[in-house]
């Protein structure tokens, strides 16, 4: 059975020969391809017969290979996939929701420098360096960043984000308060959820901007005597049961399970829910001083259990802290005496 046809066709007045062979079609312009010195201008009769004859003998076209060509990688598609790995890793979901801003952050970076589509191949330090050093960026902020974006580039770029190097931050202290309930009393008259946030973070020692902006009633025991945290939920990376002293529990009303405790939704507030509350709170604030801040009232309440019990150890527990070198460092920053007069050389 025939699998083959043979034609003489015509482009712009210049012949060339039609091979067609299982149901795909080939152009030649010269006997080349079957060992014959001739072009298709010179004779195309002949050079039809010489196919038709190489046909019958065995001979068949050789399919051509489709050249795909690749579009080179921009950083942006880059950061994309990285995304995409962390989340099928299961990564947590404050890795993740850090993760989609930083690649929001990146495309700003790109469309204010009029560098958009940045390709992986044209990516340089300078790049990653202006990217991260910024005037309205601390220190602190610039290394939290960095370290979000370096693993969703290490798998095309390796190592080219750690090659930046960045200034060490430097460590401020949260003032604590002399007079912590006078403080919550002057909230509470300011905003009831600020005042919740603020008497949490002092009573239970969580958190305020995401451990506690982000509780559901779900994360409290049946009759609110503690709140049940995974590792996933908070800074320490490990599961955390914290009591609720009676002054907080008098002021919560179970709710439905799946519901933010300060929304009364699904969804908790915005990441900058409290921080926006505290710093309109502080400008008309006649008691706030100088340094004093939302974590404020969790170092005040580690100064509470520490002075009141004596132990490191308990305070490690309190304060999810996963070492207690951690609790010494935090201690010092606390300004507590390790050394009473007492306990001072006599004469």
């Amino acid at each position: 059975m025939k699998v083959f046809n043979v034609t003489i066709g015509q482009d712009k007045n210049q012949s060339f020969i039609n091979v067609y062979c299982d149901k795909k079609r080939y152009r030649f312009w010269s006997g080349k391809a079957i060992n014959l010195k001739l072009k298709s201008s010179e004779d195309p009769a002949l050079l039809k017969a010489a196919f038709e004859l190489k046909l019958r003998e065995g001979w068949r076209p050789t399919p051509k290979k489709s050249v795909i060509r690749q579009e080179p990688i921009t950083v942006i598609q880059a950061l994309e996939q990285g995304v995409g790995v962390k989340v099928s890793q299961r990564c947590s979901e404050r890795f993740i929701k850090d993760a989609q801003r930083v690649v929001k952050l990146w495309k700003r970076y790109e469309s204010d420098n009029n560098i958009k589509g940045l390709t992986l191949d044209n990516l340089q330090v300078s790049n990653i360096r202006e990217f991260l050093v910024r005037p309205n960026w601390s220190a602190k902020t610039q290394r939290t960043v960095k370290s979000t974006l370096s693993p969703l580039l290490n798998e095309s770029k390796p190592g080219l984000v750690n090659n930046v190097k960045l200034k060490k931050p430097i460590s401020s202290l949260h003032k604590p308060f002399a007079d912590v309930a006078a403080i919550l009393e002057e909230i509470k008259e300011y905003n009831t959820q600020l005042y919740l946030c603020c008497l949490m973070t002092y009573g239970c020692l969580l958190r305020p901007h995401r451990e506690i902006r982000e509780l559901t009633w779900g994360d409290f025991t049946d009759d609110l005597s503690y709140i049940k945290l995974s590792g996933s939920r908070n800074k320490s990376g490990r599961n955390r049961i914290v009591p609720v002293p009676s002054y907080i529990k008098e002021e919560l009303s179970l709710g439905e399970t799946n519901h933010n405790i300060f929304s009364g939704s699904s969804e908790p507030h915005n990441g900058d829910y409290f921080k926006t509350l505290w710093s309109r709170f502080k400008k008309q604030s006649e008691l706030i001083e100088e340094g004093q801040t939302l974590y404020s009232f969790r170092h005040s309440g580690a100064i509470d259990i520490f002075k009141r019990t004596g132990s490191l150890s308990k305070l490690q527990k309190a304060m999810g802290h996963s070492s207690l070198n951690v609790s010494l460092t935090y201690l010092r920053g606390l300004e507590i005496a390790e050394l009473l007069e007492e306990d001072m050389p006599l004469i």
